[in-house]
């Protein structure tokens, strides 16, 4: 069947659409029921079913006679090293692990945290959590001591599971020092930390608390795998929220897990063996679903790399590791590519590497702009998909089902809604807007197998968050609009429609007429208040290395071309030439914070910032122009 056919499938019977994609996985006890409605839209997927994450990402295969086949692929730019390991020997090493967690009084239910580097022990981490019942929270290795306290704090864990160090292109980033003022700080202690030393910067440990990760592994019987009902919490993987409080995103093994098989032929085209590998962290839902859990559950080899797209050593390493590796199908942000294209805007590093073996880039994590889509397109001659998605949701909202049947790539959308999804675009008081039409983005509960269904010990909270606003519906937070065609347009967050003189624009819109200049490599628009307009565009501009024209003459162009495409009703007339964008280390750039700059309110930079120091840059640029006075 083609995608019109399985997405009527699915619409004419869910059910029965989820039963069936539920065969690929392996069972305990098999599901009899799919959905389960716990009342005022809380739903659950195969809650009285029986299984094992853990075995069905490693064990299963080893058991099938596939244990010689590659599970991970470890590629370190930075330590210049690369490390194999089979399913055979992840099978050893995880049990071993979740041997050493048992023997620690970790038992089905205990929460761990998991705070690593790119490492394949951080997956061991996991696997190892997954195969006794425990609930893991993997935390951006290197994250703020305060922030990592108030993870510790909320979910509570028996044991930590972390690194010495992390690196970075050039540095090396100690974690010991971040985890002991964490527990410091936070008001539960965990009983135990097993800690990976990494010969870069190895740590002291804390006597009493802490153990040496291989000597904790060495004479404790391997775990087996423990069943675990299919809603029983596979994770809990934290996001920011408006109120500056983390949100403990839940994920429940069975849908997870039958929801992640599913995508990864249909959507990603890959089969049980090819090597697959999403340039994500295990400290994302991208690392979550498909550097972990995705790749593993359908039997392919995974790429873990450590390192950067550009600067480890240049912006040649996507297409150097993809060659050496064999990738089949490359998964990465559309900032990624953007650094990749700041850096080597000719392909010169492309051209020196053979990637005659993969056949499709997908993009996801931001918005992609077609020029950045365009340009990937020219430079790699293979197809480029956009695909949208969130940690709340855990994998493909509306995409382009590859392995299923490749549909039209039309630039700009990350084209049709999933088998799961029912995507509607609402205006204010939750109806439906006609085709063409800017409004929020919905999707009508309930929501498919492997989304979240609920938050960590915070049930009002996850009402009032994503289910408030449109009654039935899952409020996104994002804003758009779909064609005649049912292709879906990412225009905005809803926060970023901004209102010109009462006309409601996308910022997204204006960022692709200045990312279509020849000169620019990245940009932003933000909209900042005006006392007449009630809101002015603003755009910040970074230009691609060797450009070398005056940038008055950029800006002037930029203003002209958003005169051109969008109307004098878009009232762009101030855009600044900036070094670099803020951005989340996942490559979000920071809009919200760079308004709040501008309008001289106060703000705490965001957990995740990847570098806080360009809030001041910013600051500085709009100071120059009368803004960011207070």
């Amino acid at each position: 069947m083609g995608y019109r056919e399985t997405y009527q499938q699915w619409q004419d019977d869910p059910e029965a659409f989820w039963l069936d994609a539920a065969q690929a996985i392996d069972w305990i006890e098999p599901p009899r029921q799919a959905l389960f409605d716990r009342g005022d839209d809380l739903y659950e997927w195969f809650a009285d079913a029986r299984l094992n994450g853990c075995y069905n990402a490693v064990d299963r295969h080893v058991e099938n006679g596939r244990g010689a086949q590659l599970a991970i692929i470890h590629d370190s730019p930075i330590t210049g090293s690369q490390q194999k390991i089979t399913y055979a020997e992840l099978q050893t090493r995880v049990a071993a692990l979740a041997g050493a967690l048992q023997a620690r009084g970790v038992a089905k239910g205990d929460r761990v945290v998991i705070y690593m580097p790119m490492v394949p022990e951080a997956l061991e981490a996991m696997l190892a959590c997954a195969r006794i019942g425990a609930v893991h929270s993997v935390v951006f290795g290197g994250f703020a001591a305060n922030e990592l306290a108030v993870r510790i704090d909320d979910c509570t864990p028996k044991a930590i599971l972390a690194a010495s160090c992390g690196l970075e292109p050039g540095r090396v980033v100690p974690y010991k020092p971040l985890l002991d003022a964490a527990i410091e700080q936070a008001t539960h202690k965990p009983e135990t930390c097993i800690i990976l030393q990494r010969e870069q910067q190895p740590c002291e440990l804390t006597a009493g608390r802490d153990v040496d990760w291989q000597e904790a592994k060495t004479d404790v019987t391997p775990a087996e795998c423990v069943p675990v009902e299919g809603n029983h919490p596979a994770y809990i993987l934290y996001t920011s929220g408006t109120t500056g409080a983390p949100k403990g995103v839940i994920r429940h093994t069975a849908g997870h897990l039958v929801a992640l098989h599913w995508t990864m032929k249909n959507i990603y085209d890959v089969d049980p063996g090819d090597v697959f590998w999403a340039a994500s962290d295990v400290g994302w839902v991208v690392g979550h679903s498909y550097i972990c859990y995705g790749p593993l559950v359908h039997g392919n080899t995974t790429v873990v790399f450590e390192g950067k797209p550009v600067g480890a050593p240049d912006a040649g390493t996507f297409w150097r590791v993809i060659e050496e590796h064999n990738v089949r199908s490359f998964f990465t942000a559309p900032t990624a590519i953007r650094a990749v294209k700041r850096e080597d805007p000719t392909g010169e590093y492309r051209r020196k590497y053979d990637l005659s073996c993969l056949r499709a880039l997908y993009l996801a994590g931001e918005r992609a702009d077609p020029d950045t889509i365009e340009w990937a397109q020219e430079l790699l001659g293979k197809p480029v998909y956009d695909h949208w998605w969130q940690t709340e949701t855990g994998y493909t909202i509306v995409g382009n089902p590859a392995g299923l049947e490749p549909l039209p790539v039309k630039i700009g959308s990350p084209t049709v809604a999933m088998p799961g999804y029912d995507v509607q675009i609402l205006d204010e008081t939750g109806q439906p807007q006609k085709p063409g039409e800017l409004g929020a983005i919905a999707i009508k509960l309930p929501l498919p197998p492997g989304t979240l269904p609920d938050l960590w010990n915070a049930t009002d909270r996850f009402r009032k968050s994503y289910l408030t606003t449109f009654p039935g519906y899952y409020e996104t937070g994002d804003a758009g609009m779909m064609d005649e065609d049912g292709y879906l347009y990412i225009m905005a967050r809803t926060d970023d429609v901004i209102n010109v003189a009462g006309h409601r624009l996308s910022t997204g819109a204006m960022e692709e007429v200045l990312a279509g200049h020849p000169d620019v490599a990245e940009c932003a628009v933000v909209g900042v208040s005006d006392a007449l307009k009630g809101q002015a565009p603003v755009g910040f501009i970074c230009l691609s290395k060797g450009v070398d024209r005056p940038h008055q003459e950029i800006i002037d162009e930029c203003v002209a071309r958003m005169r051109a495409q969008i109307g004098p009703v878009a009232a762009f007339k101030q855009a600044l030439v900036v070094d670099r964008l803020p951005k989340t280390r996942s490559g979000k750039i920071l809009r919200a914070t760079m308004v709040k700059i501008a309008d001289s309110e106060s703000f705490k930079p965001p957990a995740t910032i990847d570098d806080p120091a360009i809030l001041d840059e910013i600051k500085a640029a709009l100071q120059k122009i009368g803004f960011a006075r207070g």
